[in-house]
């Protein structure tokens, strides 16, 4: 057995590993395994992006936006629910757009 990677990949990976000539194995996830999987892929993702420099950043970013919108799709929440969310979200707490350190807060 070669090297052991046990992890979520795109779809079309073992098309590119075969093409390539190497040898693989695959299997189906049960739902759970699935999501855990999921989850799993978005934090090594966001430290793909944490990691990334300006020139890699957009694809990067791309990867983790289609994983979230797998997780999603997995839950059977659509995109128009997120933009609704996100929308709502940014309306009681806003966006990012002022650029603001929170230092300190007394009680």
């Amino acid at each position: 057995m070669g090297i052991r990677h046990d992890k979520l990949v795109r779809d079309l990976i073992p098309e590119v590993i075969a093409a390539n000539g190497a040898r693989f194995a695959t299997e189906v996830m049960d739902e759970g395994d699935y999501d855990a999987a999921l989850r799993a892929k978005v934090l090594e993702e966001a430290a793909e992006i944490a990691g990334a420099g300006t020139e890699d950043l957009a694809g990067e970013i791309a990867d983790q936006l289609e994983v979230l919108a797998a997780l999603a799709a997995a839950h059977g929440i659509s995109e128009e629910e997120i933009g609704a969310e996100r929308e709502r979200k940014r309306i009681e707490r806003g966006g990012f757009d002022r650029r603001l350190r929170l230092l300190w807060t007394e009680d």
